[in-house]
């Protein structure tokens, strides 16, 4: 084999190693109620450093990322994002707030993720109790009219037993990049219960 040809399979080489450790490097892991050390010990992104001190003190990835909830039993994966704040009181995480999505969704985008994280709660176990209420997501006709109302959207309170709350939110977003189209944000938050079990 020629010089050329070692040179090239070295250069494809490190640039497929950095391809791998870029798309690695792009995880959160963690659970509400776990601590700061273990999210590090098995997240794969960068993350702020903790507030001497203690009490209360907000957090985030240094970079875009997938969030992994990392439960045995209620876990779950997000769509890769932008936008991901984690409340600390010491070192224990109390809060998980993530917009799965790099940028505000076309309606069509954005039910897909929700309704893909809906199928993985249910999947684990979380049980939409307020239903009656706040319905969970669907691709209707009713659900697309109420979507696209920028003064309604929509939310939906999910519970993994006694030990979390999550809340899933999407409304109408306006996008100053395209402000001609309709876009939405998600938002998911997770927490120990905040209104008691129904």
């Amino acid at each position: 084999m020629n010089k050329r040809r070692w040179v090239g399979l070295i250069v494809l080489s490190v640039w497929a190693a950095f391809v791998a450790r870029s798309l690695y490097e792009r995880e959160i892991a963690l659970v509400v109620g776990g601590t700061y050390e273990e999210m590090l010990k098995h997240s794969s992104a960068r993350f702020t450093s903790p507030y001497p001190g203690g009490g209360l003190w907000p957090g985030e990835p240094k970079s875009n990322v997938q969030l992994r909830f990392t439960d045995p039993q209620y876990g779950f994966i997000t769509p890769k994002s932008s936008d991901v704040f984690v409340v600390f009181k010491g070192n224990v995480i109390q809060n998980i707030q993530v917009s799965p999505q790099m940028e505000p969704l076309l309606l069509d985008d954005a039910l897909k993720v929700v309704l893909d994280l809906q199928d993985q709660l249910r999947g684990g176990g979380w049980i939409d109790r307020k239903h009656k209420k706040y319905p969970p997501f669907a691709d209707t006709p009713q659900w697309r009219a109420q979507l696209r109302d920028a003064n309604k959207g929509g939310k939906t309170y999910w519970y993994a037993g006694d030990k979390y709350q999550a809340m899933l939110r999407m409304h109408r977003f306006k996008d100053r990049k395209r402000p001609e189209e309709e876009r939405y944000k998600i938002t998911l938050e997770v927490a120990k219960p905040w209104t008691p079990y129904p």
